[in-house]
C-alpha cells in the first residue's frame, strides 16, 4: 500500500519504491555467501595436454603480394625475391613449382604472404584463383612493410 502524504493541499500518494527491504535482503545474501565460500573445497581440474606440433614442410611454394599488389612467386626454401608473375599466369607458375606429388604424399603446400597494407580483396582473389585451379593446401601468412 503506498504511503500517504498529508502536506499541503489534500492527500497525495508517494510513488517511490521502498529500497530498505531490498538492501536488507542483499546484505543477508552477501553475509551467507561470505560465510559459505571458504567451506567449498576446490575440485581437481584436468587441463588438456599439449601435443607435439606438426613439422613444417621442407618444400612449399610462396606467393608474395607486396604493398602495390604485385605478385611474386618463389619456392619457399629458395632465397631471394621470387619472380614477378601477372595474375593471369599465377596458377600456371604455382603448378609448375609444385610439380606432381609422389604417390602417397600430400601435394606441396602454397603459402600466400601479404603485406599488412594490402587490401584483403587482393588476397581473396589469389586464394580464389588457386582454389578454382584445384590447388589444395593453401595457407596464409602476414608480413610487415619493409
Amino acid at each position: 500500500m503506498p504511503a500517504v502524504s498529508s502536506r499541503g493541499r489534500g492527500r497525495r500518494t508517494i510513488n517511490e519504491i521502498n529500497m530498505v527491504p531490498f538492501i536488507d535482503v542483499m546484505l543477508v545474501l552477501l553475509i551467507i555467501f561470505m560465510v559459505t565460500a571458504p567451506l567449498i573445497t576446490p575440485s581437481q581440474i584436468e587441463l588438456p595436454t599439449v601435443g607435439q606440433a606438426a613439422r613444417q614442410p621442407d618444400r612449399f611454394v610462396q606467393v608474395v603480394i607486396d604493398k602495390d599488389e604485385q605478385l611474386k612467386v618463389r619456392e619457399g626454401s629458395a632465397k631471394g625475391e621470387g619472380q614477378d608473375v601477372p595474375m593471369s599466369q599465377l596458377v600456371e607458375r604455382v603448378s609448375q613449382l609444385q610439380g606432381t606429388p609422389a604417390e602417397g604424399t600430400a601435394p606441396t603446400p602454397v603459402v600466400i604472404s601479404a603485406d599488412k597494407n594490402v587490401k584483403y580483396e587482393a588476397v581473396v582473389n589469389v586464394m580464389d584463383a588457386l582454389q578454382r585451379a584445384g590447388i589444395e593446401r593453401v595457407g596464409l601468412s602476414v608480413q610487415s612493410s619493409r
